[in-house]
């Protein structure tokens, strides 16, 4: 498979400037932050203050007007791109439907897994049917940074803003795939610092493995989004996938599913065909457990999800939209 092939005259700037550009929009991005007591974590303000997260959302949005106009004047003057080839490269444009949807099928199988404890095992498919789940995410100041501004933005910026740079430098697809996501996890580290204003009393090195661990999968996701990007050029499906994936979290590696503590056992053998009572001597708890067989269906279900993800990767992201850089040398 073979995406189009790069242009084969001198790059129209330099890497070192769309590394500078880079740079420069993620400081845009999260400086602001820090420059409001309106913004700016403190013991006494948590970033999950709906006031915090209210002003946040504006300086986010000023510093995506202005990293937006910044890029699209460097690709009208030094890349010397035609309003069509812009929206082009910002991903904007075309828009396919079907792109979209092969996308998301392939984080879908992905998160088999967890779609499954999630809808059949904690039965949560009734309240997707419903749009229950989405209007109670969205109902809040939370859900709206995390589903709804995060994603925009944040693929604004490091995805549909410094990639272009990244393919006017003429800078090799694969480097794009693997160095342009360190902006994305490197953004995420100034977390470690309002982790540490709001917990002072967590030891700093559980601190510090917490903000790689952080640093770590949101680089991940920067690898797959770039991937993506290049193969569709459309970023309206990476902010669903963004969004997405925010709302599923980590798919759970260890530990039994369908376990419901504090749940009433009720008098000996009532209810106990599917289920499980389990005591724990420790806490005295009792919870109701699903069967074994759901833990050991979920595991195998998450395991041909991921090999699902590996063989598919390419297939369900072949597009003719495709951005003008070589990932695979002939």
């Amino acid at each position: 498979m073979s995406n189009v092939s790069s242009a084969q005259k001198a790059p129209a700037i330099a890497t070192k400037t769309a590394v500078t550009l880079s740079i420069v929009f993620t400081l845009v991005y999260v400086v602001p932050f820090y420059l409001s007591s309106a913004t700016r974590p403190s013991p006494q303000l948590s970033r999950d203050a709906p006031s915090s997260i209210r002003a946040r959302v504006q300086a986010v949005t000023l510093s995506c007007i202005i990293s937006f106009a910044l890029i699209v004047y460097v690709l009208y003057q030094w890349g010397e791109s035609s309003p069509k080839e812009i929206f082009k490269l910002l991903g904007f444009w075309p828009i396919s439907v079907m792109d979209t949807a092969k996308t998301m099928l392939l984080v879908a199988i992905l998160f088999a897994g967890p779609l499954f404890e999630a809808g059949i095992v904690d039965g949560g498919w009734k309240d997707w049917i419903r749009g229950n789940s989405v209007q109670e995410v969205l109902s809040s100041w939370i859900g709206y940074r995390n589903f709804v501004v995060g994603p925009i933005s944040e693929e604004l910026i490091w995805r549909s803003l410094i990639i272009p740079l990244h393919v006017l430098a003429q800078v090799s697809g694969k480097k794009i795939i693997f160095l342009t996501p360190l902006y994305f996890g490197i953004a995420h580290i100034h977390h470690l610092y309002e982790f540490r204003l709001t917990h002072p009393h967590t030891p700093m090195l559980l601190a510090i493995l917490r903000s790689l661990f952080q640093f770590t999968y949101t680089s991940l996701f920067g690898f797959f989004a770039a991937f993506v990007f290049l193969r569709t050029g459309n970023v309206f499906s990476l902010i669903l996938a963004h969004s997405f994936c925010n709302l599923m979290g980590l798919p759970r590696f260890w530990g039994r599913v369908g376990v419901e503590a504090g749940v009433p056992i009720g008098p000996p053998g009532v209810d106990k065909k599917e289920d499980e009572v389990v005591h724990s001597r420790i806490s005295g708890i009792s919870y109701r457990s699903k069967g074994i067989a759901w833990t050991v269906a979920y595991y195998l279900i998450l395991v041909a999800g991921a090999v699902g993800f590996y063989w598919q990767l390419f297939p369900l992201t072949e597009s003719s939209h495709a951005l003008p850089v070589v990932l695979i040398e002939e």
